[in-house]
């Protein structure tokens, strides 16, 4: 009798078990889902995932389609998208639903508690938040503000690297390390907003000291640790303490919190002490002049909103969105056009023609810079500074091209796909910059073609004032110096390979124009 009983509970527990499994595959079934790739119990598609997620991904929708459904765990149902017409399905018609983001690993850990407004829920907080930072930051008022900060640091950026340029013995030129420059110019830019100094000083800049200090930080804030995981897909794997992925995030957000706590206590000291930002933009002096003053002025009206948390989650956004997109797109426009010197002639000429060699470029000629503009729209499309956008997450059912897609599934928009789809792009693969002139700066005609950013109520607010930065830097470069690449095999290797060389620095040859050495040396 006890062993039939036992036998009774053993068959039971099975059936507790397998019921939402065989619901759950029978429901699906019976709906009218996107094409999928075959898939095994509970892990379900993961065994697909073998290389760089956005490439994988790309190459299941050349086989499956546009709409690419897949499970990637046992509790995670995505769609992958893939064409502007899904794209633009998913962001206007379904936007509201899709407008949630997923509760991840990374999330748990890098925005406290989901307060960070890139992460946080849709909804009232999530709000406040993006108005705020628009308002204070990327609104035309707040650029135009700002125009006169971004010249005076790209004269500083440019009066370092001639410089540097002039302390090689054996000749003008020296090799220069663009990734560890361009990071530098993009963190003090970001650091003089928020907190009105600079986290390098401009006599370290280039030299081992401010090396040493720049590599410190992009290991604290590009994310090197990707926003979906296989603790994500896997939660069981959390228990393991699956290749100290969880500890790794304790650490990486520990440093970032240390840092940003650091900057506000040391505006409160020198505010204590009666010191002031050392710098103001035009005519401000008497208005606040950094991110970090105005967030604490609305602290000291309504301290139960705007914590320290709230505070920090801001900075952190700035920091991490704004300095790890546009140096990587400083970057790989100079990989491309180092690559492609036609247009790097042809570049040089338009800035030569409109702005000349008796000043520096500055933020108010870039708007007679369309070429310019082109470049960088084109090495977006080529490299996307985030190739797979953040994961959304739908909180009703919906359709997209036609398919039924349940709540609680996290989509995925594949940004590389839409911008190297051959029915989109003639020529996809080629870097081709006159493709944006007819339609230059209006970017919006390419419906949905052109992604880098995002599209809908989750777009990046700070596309305007990356743009400004990246183009003004760019310009700057090309306008004084001549360069030369002495990695010529890595460089085509590295371009048609399609994949991310963040993490390899890019090294050139600079050499100051001579027609432009008298300003140089003036700055």
């Amino acid at each position: 009798m006890e062993n039939q009983y036992s036998s009774y509970l053993f068959y039971l527990a099975i059936l507790v078990f397998f019921t939402p499994i065989l619901f759950r595959y029978f429901f699906y079934r019976r709906r009218n889902l996107p094409p999928s790739p075959f898939s095994f119990p509970i892990i379900g598609h993961l065994y697909l995932l073998k290389s760089t997620l956005h490439l994988t991904l790309t190459s299941l929708s050349a086989k499956y389609g546009p709409v690419l459904y897949l499970k990637l765990g046992y509790n995670m149902p995505v769609i992958v998208v893939s064409s502007p017409s899904a794209v633009e399905e998913c962001l206007t018609k379904n936007d509201v639903i899709f407008a949630n983001r997923p509760k991840t690993l990374a999330g748990d850990k890098f925005t406290f508690n989901y307060i960070v407004y890139v992460w946080a829920p849709y909804g009232q907080l999530w709000r406040i938040l993006r108005r705020l930072t628009v308002v204070e930051l990327f609104s035309s008022p707040s650029l135009q503000k700002t125009s006169t900060l971004r010249d005076q640091e790209i004269g500083i950026f440019i009066r370092s690297l001639y410089r540097f340029s002039k302390t090689s013995s054996s000749s003008s030129s020296k090799k220069v390390d663009l990734t560890n420059w361009a990071f530098t110019l993009v963190f003090n830019l970001m650091t003089k907003i928020i907190a009105g100094k600079h986290i390098v000083n401009e006599e370290d800049i280039g030299m081992e000291k401010g090396i040493e200090m720049i590599d410190k930080l992009r290991g604290t804030f590009l994310v090197t640790i990707p926003f979906l995981n296989m603790c994500d897909f896997l939660p069981v794997l959390r228990w393991f303490g699956y290749k100290g992925l969880e500890k790794k995030m304790d650490i990486l957000h520990n440093k970032r919190n240390e840092f940003l706590k650091g900057l506000l206590d040391e505006f409160r000291h020198n505010k204590i002490s009666g010191l002031k930002p050392n710098h103001t933009v035009g005519n401000m002096e008497n208005k606040k002049t950094t991110l970090i003053e105005t967030l604490l002025s609305f602290q000291e009206s309504e301290p139960e909103f705007y914590t320290d948390d709230i505070i920090k989650s801001i900075m952190l956004v700035v920091f991490v969105a704004g300095t790890e997109t546009s140096s990587s797109t400083i970057q790989w426009v100079m990989r491309l056009l180092l690559a492609h010197p036609e247009v790097l002639h042809k570049l040089r000429s338009d800035i030569d023609s409109k702005v000349g060699n008796k000043r520096l470029l500055n933020d108010f000629d870039l708007t007679k810079l369309p070429y310019l503009r082109c470049v960088v729209n084109e090495t977006m499309r080529l490299y996307p500074p985030v190739p797979l956008l953040l994961p959304h997450y739908s909180t009703e059912d919906c359709t997209v091209g036609g398919y039924d897609v349940p709540k609680h599934t996290v989509l995925l928009i594949n940004a590389w796909a839409v911008h190297r789809d051959p029915k989109v792009w003639e020529e996809h693969e080629k870097f081709k910059p006159e493709r944006f002139e007819a339609t230059e700066g209006e970017t919006e005609r390419f419906n949905y073609k052109l992604i880098p950013f995002g599209m809908g109520r989750r777009a990046c607010p700070g596309t305007d004032m990356g743009l400004r930065a990246v183009s003004l830097a760019l310009g700057a470069l090309i306008q004084c110096f001549d360069w030369e690449i002495e990695e010529e095999e890595s460089l085509e290797a590295s371009y048609h390979s399609k994949m991310s060389m963040q993490n390899k620095a890019l090294k050139a040859v600079c050499t100051p124009r001579q027609d432009l050495v008298e300003l140089l040396s003036q700055l």
